[in-house]
């Protein structure tokens, strides 16, 4: 699965700087929510929330995928930030986090669901793509970075 098709240029942010995880995962509310204009911010918020709860979206080595169910949707909404600086985000290495890829799935789609964080977790294993979004310095550039790896 390419990035570039999940996540689309306006959806890639690049030198965000946020200072929590509540705040982040708001931010990331604010940006779906423009994406999905039949949405709630809040339901979007508590989707991602209630994910959490479950278990830290944190993968490790400065990388999180945190990800919630919507109903009503009928595509995958993918998001990437990168922060300025690392936050704490209870990531299962206790590593802070600056890389967010962030998904808003259709409610029921197990499968997709499974084979897009798959991907996503795939992709991330790339040292150098890592380093590459982590110095991206503007959103174009970073959305260019993903066109870059997928090709």
């Amino acid at each position: 699965m390419k990035l570039s098709a999940l996540i689309s240029e306006d959806c890639s942010k690049a030198a965000v700087l946020f200072n929590s995880k509540k705040r982040i995962l708001q931010y990331i509310s604010e940006l779906a929510q423009q994406k999905i204009p039949d949405s709630n911010q809040h339901d979007i918020l508590e989707a991602l929330l209630n994910r959490e709860k479950l278990g830290s979206t944190g993968i490790g080595k400065g990388i999180a995928i945190p990800h919630g169910r919507l109903s009503g949707l009928d595509k995958v909404l993918a998001i990437i930030l990168v922060n300025q600086q690392a936050i704490p985000f209870d990531a299962y290495d206790d590593r802070d986090v600056d890389v967010f890829i962030a998904l808003i799935v259709p409610d029921g789609e197990n499968k997709q669901h499974l084979e897009t964080l798959a991907s996503i977790a795939d992709k991330l294993k790339n040292k150098v793509f890592c380093k590459r979004i982590r110095q991206a310095t503007n959103d174009k550039e970073l959305y260019q970075i993903l066109v870059e790896f997928d090709n």
